[in-house]
């Protein structure tokens, strides 16, 4: 946990669809793995560079046990190496206010046919997976997915990252005291990650689910 991290044993209410993560008054910390070569590049340019390809859809994720579990505590094949990306928070909710759900849901749009039309128009795909445990087990509630192509990819790229940080060790770490059954340490390992403040008309687009929501972490 780095010192910007806001960090309380006070329990956090969990809403079934929630943005949680780890973000300051200016930027969100969502996640992503990439083979060496890519996250590379990367850490070195403080951005993405070839050859991370621009033309195709790039996923980012603000969890990151999800993180874990996607790329299997950072043992799959073109996700050994896991990073965490500091971007613009107005960048993270530019995206989301641009979005379209990857799904149909009657709760967001009035017909079916709205909802095609707001997929097409829209260069981010949202989508709600659940969340996961320390030891990867799903969770009764979701953690978001967010995937940028398009305008979007050439913002996050352009203007939206901050930083860059190889978090690859950090996790493995966390995976050894899971597998040795060190439970307790591996979640005191975690970043500590708490509700997001959204705008209302961002949260009624992704099909959020309102509840209490967090302060930023102090700078």
């Amino acid at each position: 946990m780095t010192s910007g991290e806001r960090s309380t044993d006070a329990p956090l209410p969990v809403a079934e669809r929630q943005v949680r993560a780890r973000f300051t008054e200016e930027t969100i910390t969502v996640y992503q793995a990439y083979a060496p070569a890519i996250a590379d590049a990367a850490l070195a340019a403080g951005t993405f560079m070839a050859p991370f390809k621009r033309e195709r859809m790039t996923w980012i994720k603000p969890s990151f046990l999800w993180m874990m579990y996607r790329s299997g505590w950072a043992t799959k094949p073109g996700q050994e190496r896991v990073l965490a990306v500091e971007m613009t928070r107005e960048g993270f909710e530019w995206a989301l206010a641009h979005s379209s759900l990857s799904h149909y849901a009657p709760k967001v749009h009035a017909d079916v046919g709205a909802w095609k039309e707001q997929l097409k128009a829209s260069p981010v795909r949202v989508q709600w997976d659940p969340e996961r445990s320390v030891t990867l087990q799903p969770l009764p509630y979701r953690a978001i997915q967010i995937g940028l192509s398009g305008e979007a990819v050439e913002r996050y790229v352009a203007k939206w990252v901050v930083r860059i940080s190889d978090v690859t060790d950090a996790a493995r770490a966390i995976h050894r005291d899971v597998t040795a059954d060190r439970l307790d340490e591996a979640s005191a390992g975690l970043p500590r990650e708490i509700p997001y403040p959204l705008p209302e008309g961002i949260r009624e687009r992704i099909g959020g689910t309102s509840a209490d929501q967090g302060s930023p972490a102090e700078p």
